[in-house]
C-alpha cells in the first residue's frame, strides 16, 4: 500500500518486510527463551504497545519505504549484491543474523524496482523532490566545503517549497545526465543545463529561465590572439574541454585543427588555463563572467557569443508535473528571481564565497 504510490513494485517490498518480520520473530523467540530460564531482564520501563511502540513502528515503516524509494536506482545496479556483501557482513553481525539471512536481505533489496509512475503523483505521495545536479558548474551549482551552492540550488529549493516537498539532491554528471533520467534517478535536474535537441528528445524541458551562449576565455596576455573561432581553430592551439556536456559537443563539431585537451574536473578546469597547460576554453558566457571575476589572470577573448542557448530544468515526461514547474517558473521570472539570484552568485564569487 505504501510502495505503489511511490512507483515501487510491491512484491520485492513485501518480501523484504516478510524477512524483517521473520528475523524479528526469531529474535523474540530467543529473548523469551532466555527470560524463561534466567528471568526477565529488560532494562527500564516496558513501553506501551498501542500508545508507544505501534506509532514508532508505523513511522519507521514509512521512513523505510521512503529510504528504499530514494535508494532504488542504486539497488537496481547489476553489481549491487556483490558491492554491498562485504558491508553487510561488517554491519549485520548481531545475534540473529547469518550468512544466509544477509544474502537473503541483499537479494530482496536487489530485486526492488521502480515502475513507471507519473512524476507529480510520486512527489505528492512521497513528499520528496529528487533534484539532480552536477555540483561542478558555478555560478549555477557548485560544491563548497561539502555544501551545494549557486543560483540554481536556490531555484530548486524554491520549487521544492512550492511543491511542499522535501528537497533531496542527487549527484549526476554531464556524461550520465540522460542515462540517470532514463533510470528514474531524479524528478528534476538543474544546474546550468542548456536546452539541446538531444535533451529535448529524451526528456521534458522547462521554460527558459536564462539565455546566453558559448564564448571564448583565455589568459589575459593571450586573449587578443583568440578573438574569433577561426583564430582558435589553428594547429598548436590547445583547447581544454570538460567531457560529456555541450562544451565538448561544440568544440568537436567546430574545431578541426586545434588540439583538444580533455580535462575531467569541471570545477578546476580553469586552473589548466592559468597554469599554461591549455590556451583556450570555450564555455557559456555566464561561466566566463564568473571565472574572469574570480581569476584576474583570465579574460574574455570574444565580446559576443558563438551560439545562443537557453538554460532549462530537465524532467521526465509528465504533463501535470511540467505544467506545475512552468507555472512556478513563470512566477519566478515575473518577479525577476533568476536574474537576481545570478547577480548574487556573481557577487558571492567576487567575495570568494562561491
Amino acid at each position: 500500500m505504501l510502495a505503489a504510490p511511490l512507483g515501487l513494485s510491491p512484491p520485492p517490498i513485501e518480501r523484504l518486510f516478510t524477512l524483517q518480520v521473520r528475523l524479528a520473530r526469531d529474535e523474540e523467540a530467543e529473548l523469551h527463551s532466555r527470560w524463561r530460564w534466567g528471568g526477565f531482564d529488560f532494562p527500564g520501563r516496558v513501553p506501551d504497545l498501542a500508545l508507544e511502540l505501534r506509532p514508532q513502528l508505523d513511522r519507521l515503516t514509512h521512513e523505510l519505504v521512503r529510504a528504499l524509494y530514494l535508494s532504488a536506482p542504486a539497488l537496481a545496479r547489476p553489481d549491487f549484491g556483490a558491492r554491498y556483501a562485504p558491508r553487510a557482513a561488517q554491519l549485520l553481525r548481531s545475534p540473529g543474523w547469518s550468512s544466509a539471512s544477509r544474502a537473503e536481505l541483499l537479494a530482496d533489496l536487489g530485486a526492488i524496482r521502480v515502475v513507471p509512475t507519473p512524476t507529480l503523483a510520486r512527489i505528492e505521495a512521497s513528499r520528496i523532490l529528487r533534484i539532480a545536479t552536477t555540483g561542478d558548474y558555478a555560478p549555477f551549482s557548485a560544491e563548497r566545503h561539502g555544501e551545494l551552492q549557486g543560483m540554481d540550488i536556490e531555484l530548486a529549493l524554491g520549487l521544492a517549497r512550492r511543491l511542499d516537498a522535501q528537497p533531496v539532491f542527487v549527484r549526476t554528471s554531464w556524461s550520465t545526465l540522460l542515462d540517470d533520467l532514463r533510470r528514474g534517478s531524479f524528478d528534476v535536474a538543474i544546474g546550468g543545463i542548456s536546452a539541446t535537441p538531444a535533451r529535448a528528445s529524451a526528456a521534458a524541458v522547462s521554460l527558459a529561465y536564462l539565455s546566453g551562449g558559448k564564448t571564448i576565455i583565455a589568459r589575459c596576455p593571450d586573449a587578443h590572439r583568440f578573438e574569433s573561432l577561426a583564430a582558435v581553430d589553428r594547429p598548436g592551439v590547445r583547447v581544454v574541454v570538460n567531457p560529456g556536456g555541450t562544451n565538448e559537443q561544440y568544440v568537436r563539431a567546430h574545431l578541426h585543427r586545434a588540439r583538444l585537451v580533455l580535462y575531467p574536473s569541471n570545477s578546476t578546469i580553469f586552473d589548466e588555463l592559468i597554469a599554461g597547460r591549455a590556451d583556450v576554453m570555450i564555455t557559456d558566457d555566464v561561466e566566463v563572467e564568473l571565472q574572469t571575476r574570480r581569476h584576474p589572470e583570465l579574460c574574455r577573448a570574444l565580446g559576443g557569443t558563438l551560439t545562443r542557448a537557453d538554460k532549462v530544468l530537465l524532467m521526465p515526461r509528465d504533463p501535470l508535473f511540467e505544467a506545475r514547474v512552468n507555472d512556478w517558473l513563470r512566477g519566478e521570472l515575473a518577479r525577476g528571481a533568476p536574474a537576481g539570484l545570478l547577480r548574487q552568485a556573481l557577487s558571492a564569487s567576487e567575495q570568494g564565497r562561491l
